[in-house]
């Protein structure tokens, strides 16, 4: 089955999400990357969050809140969100955007530098029971390793972006992004610490278990 097509049937089946695509509209007219997760992988993420019962979520890369979306969607009882992001705007717009859906409660985004972040949250001694990559794909491997760090057994880590665009499985592409997304595939796929698989839908995603 040609890969496009099949994206298009997948999302054919499900009717429109208008509180996420306001959530696009609010990027584009922002002037950000429109660099979303897709819709597919986005209903994944709720998915993932209900069926493992995750109370603790952390998030590397709010963007503009998509993903926050549909991550907080799956959090039962008293579940919370933390998305960790770079840049102040982007906060402020996914802050916007959680709070308008309904997750002001119950999800914080944090700015600064993701891997202080991460250090900060190692020294606090702070656990997840759920991790979703999406940031920037050169310091990917750097967040993983802080991930299963920050991991209890059974965590569940998810990245966003596996192919990257169809450069990680160019060999002619050897940027840095390019690198650092095939060292994290590559990680997810070999480490001793995991149990993991990558789908090939989209633009990728690799999904793990902390043993």
């Amino acid at each position: 089955m040609d890969s496009d097509n099949g994206v298009w049937y997948a999302e054919s089946l499900y009717p429109p999400d208008e509180q996420l695509q306001r959530v696009l509209n609010s990027i584009r007219e922002s002037g950000m990357p429109e660099i979303s997760v897709s819709p597919g992988y986005g209903r994944l993420l709720t998915l993932l969050v209900q069926m493992t019962g995750a109370r603790s979520v952390l998030e590397i890369g709010a963007l503009g809140g998509y993903s926050g979306i549909c991550l907080a969607r799956g959090l039962t009882g008293e579940g919370r969100l933390l998305s960790l992001e770079l840049r102040e705007d982007y906060a402020g717009l996914a802050r916007e955007n959680l709070q308008q859906a309904g997750f002001a409660d119950r999800a914080e985004v944090r700015v600064g530098d993701a891997l202080k972040s991460l250090d900060s949250l190692l020294e606090a001694g702070e656990r997840f029971d759920f991790f979703f990559i999406d940031a920037d794909k050169v310091h990917a491997p750097e967040y993983l390793e802080r991930a299963l760090l920050l991991a209890k057994p059974g965590t569940i880590i998810v990245g966003d972006n596996a192919f990257y665009h169809g450069k990680a499985y160019n060999p002619e592409n050897n940027g840095p992004g390019a690198i650092g997304i095939r060292r994290f595939n590559e990680r997810m796929a070999s480490d001793p610490r995991l149990e993991s698989t990558l789908l090939p839908a989209y633009d990728g995603m690799t999904i793990a278990r902390v043993k």
